[in-house]
């Protein structure tokens, strides 16, 4: 499949309130028994190697068959700029306990064909504080990224994204920022052996004079920093683990911040769907749980992609 990474809805650090930055969280442990769980992961690895075959010439659902899942972690953010015509639509619902909240996003990734290193997207979240709240439009973010090494066909990649954050959240009700501002990320992707790949986030956010729900401003700064490690089960089954954690500056007051820390760590699964028109469809689930400053805190996480070609490749 093409290689991308949906910038804005897996990078969980974003310019919401407080509870709906790390928190999103969830699900207990797998129900499968040790030896059960065995069994499955044998057959799939078994169907896996099996798979490693030639596919026929311009077979594009055999081609996505037998390529890894790339470009569909859930809040982790993997270093593969979308390929050459072909566009991604991302969706993710994240539904935190016990407060309540949930946040939606959607992404759009677009290549920029006359620079194919470059990625233009942008981010739309719809967020409900939980309780009774309202729901609406919380801050957007206009993403773009530059794949500075690597791909989706090397053990390593790296690609900087550079995000304006728009003030298009109420702050009024706790749905933004109530200022413009400017998000960094580092994505890095390492492959080790056939079966596993790593991710590596770093990033930081800065809104220059960020709004509490009384009105008060100051600057806000936060870091936040990720890992996870994807298990290739099968071509069209991954296991993966991602952790998350956010230390993010907080209006209290006229020119005064409080810090506050987020840890989250994310069990999850995702598989794929994919036709002979192009399309794949990458459907995932995952249980996030809070560890560290985060504990007590659950949540479930649901995710959905489309990506399809748009126009044809470039002749060789």
């Amino acid at each position: 499949m093409s290689p991308v990474a949906p910038e804005g809805a897996r990078s969980f650090l974003k310019p919401f309130p407080q509870r709906f930055r790390a928190g999103l969280l969830a699900s207990g442990p797998s129900a499968l028994a040790p030896r059960g769980a065995t069994i499955v992961l044998a057959t799939l690895i078994l169907l896996g190697t099996a798979a490693a075959q030639q596919c026929p010439q311009d077979d594009k659902k055999c081609e996505l068959d037998h390529a890894p899942i790339q470009d569909n972690s859930f809040l982790i953010e993997e270093a593969y700029n979308q390929e050459f015509g072909v566009v991604q639509h991302i969706q993710n619902w994240q539904r935190n306990w016990p407060g309540e909240e949930w946040v939606y996003s959607f992404t759009q990734e677009w290549p920029i064909d006359p620079a194919p290193r470059n990625q233009f997207s942008y981010t739309i979240p719809v967020v409900n504080a939980g309780a009774g709240s309202d729901t609406g439009v919380g801050d957007v973010l206009i993403n773009w990224r530059y794949q500075l090494v690597g791909s989706g066909e090397t053990k390593v990649a790296f690609a900087p994204r550079v995000s304006l954050v728009l003030p298009t959240g109420d702050w009024k009700l706790g749905r933004g920022a109530g200022t413009t501002g400017v998000q960094f990320n580092l994505p890095l992707s390492v492959k080790l052996g056939e079966r596993f790949v790593t991710h590596w986030n770093a990033g930081a956010t800065v809104l220059p004079s960020a709004k509490d729900t009384a009105g008060n401003e100051a600057a806000a700064r936060s870091a936040n920093l990720g890992a996870s490690v994807i298990f290739e089960a099968h071509p069209r089954f991954n296991l993966m683990l991602e952790t998350v954690y956010a230390n993010t500056e907080v209006v209290t007051g006229p020119d005064v911040t409080e810090r506050e820390h987020d840890w989250l760590i994310s069990p999850g699964v995702r598989w794929s769907w994919n036709f002979g028109n192009g399309l794949q469809i990458v459907p995932g689930l995952a249980a996030p749980i809070g560890a560290g400053p985060s504990a007590g805190q659950y949540g479930v996480l649901l995710y959905l992609s489309f990506e399809h070609p748009y126009r044809k490749a470039k002749a060789d």
